[in-house]
């Protein structure tokens, strides 16, 4: 509760203007009325406009007025919208035609009023897969300069008030040690611009050189490039590894695997080897130690976008929105 109070008072500091493309789901409505409510984001629901209102209504919504309701088909700024997107795209070879029956799709059409500046994110994912709100962002949006890829990160905020970030759990299945490397580096500027500390422990099945293998290799790898790269990127960033989780947080495992680590049982970014492994870890730790699970929360791209679950909750949501307004911030 006072990590997701802090994050609603950071957002209200400079509140952003976000879209939601799923306003056909009950979900999407309940947590829009406790965004108004806290009056801490600007907020554009697609849809029938008179159905999310009647809906609105039949639960008992009392602040839904505040929202903006699009039916996005009908929006008078359709049609420039659909000619910046050929712009942007007719490179690719598509046409004119083929733009408009693209922004058909919500998240495209969501994701293009972001880009235009005319939304500062966007939260999908409650109806559709994680590639239906990823694609069209990495298509338009694209990666910041310097970075290569997109990658993912979730908060996960313990019951005894501990916050860990992990990553990459919802994007890249195999990343290279390149990327781990990248995913590292821009994983602790994302825990640093939420009040975490970051100490990075790039995590494997050895620790330190106890083992060997191709897998701690590119894990080695990984580590070397990290610190090289953040000496200009993030100076004095405390990484290691490779680390077993429980040398990477707890102390006195800590001391007898990995005594000489600065980041060896007190680590706060934990970087997966994987997607196979980071997703089954988050979700092992979501469900076994009751932990509140924030995320996938999308780094590296020009604007923010991110996923939810299909599982999403109604307070899953209200989180999604606030760090994606951080984020725009």
């Amino acid at each position: 509760m006072k990590f997701e109070t802090e994050l609603i008072n950071r957002a209200k500091t400079k509140k952003q203007h976000i879209i939601l493309p799923e306003g056909n789901d009950e979900r999407i409505l309940l947590a829009a009325e406790k965004v108004l409510a806290a009056d801490f984001a600007q907020l554009t629901i697609f849809g029938n406009p008179d159905e999310m209102n009647n809906k609105a209504k039949q639960l008992g919504l009392k602040n839904f007025n505040k929202a903006h309701l699009l039916d996005y088909k009908k929006d008078a700024s359709f049609n420039d919208i659909a000619h910046t997107y050929y712009e942007l795209r007719k490179s690719k070879g598509i046409t004119e035609a083929d733009a408009v029956k693209q922004l058909q799709d919500r998240n495209f059409y969501g994701t293009m009023l972001v880009y235009c500046k005319k939304a500062n994110g966007m939260v999908s994912g409650a109806d559709g897969t994680t590639a239906d709100t990823i694609r069209p962002a990495l298509s338009i949006l694209k990666t910041k300069p310097g970075c290569s890829i997109a990658s993912s990160v979730f908060l996960m905020i313990l019951s005894d008030g501990r916050v860990w970030v992990f990553g990459d759990c919802a994007i890249n299945p195999n990343p290279n040690p390149a990327q781990l490397a990248e995913i590292a580096i821009i994983s602790a500027q994302t825990a640093k611009s939420f009040g975490i500390d970051p100490k990075v422990a790039m995590l494997s099945y050895s620790s330190g050189s106890s083992g060997k293998g191709p897998d701690v290799d590119a894990v080695k790898e990984a580590v070397k490039i990290a610190i090289s790269a953040s000496q200009r990127l993030y100076p004095n960033l405390p990484i290691d590894g490779p680390l077993q989780f429980d040398a990477a947080v707890d102390a006195k495992t800590a001391a007898s695997k990995m005594s000489n680590s600065k980041v060896a049982g007190n680590a706060t970014v934990m970087i997966f080897p994987d997607l196979n492994a980071g997703n089954i870890c988050y979700k092992a730790v979501q469900r076994a130690a009751n932990a509140l699970a924030i995320g996938p929360i999308i780094q590296g791209l020009n604007a923010p976008v991110n996923d939810l679950s299909r599982g999403a909750l109604v307070e899953d949501i209200v989180n999604t929105i606030a760090v994606t307004a951080l984020q725009a911030q």
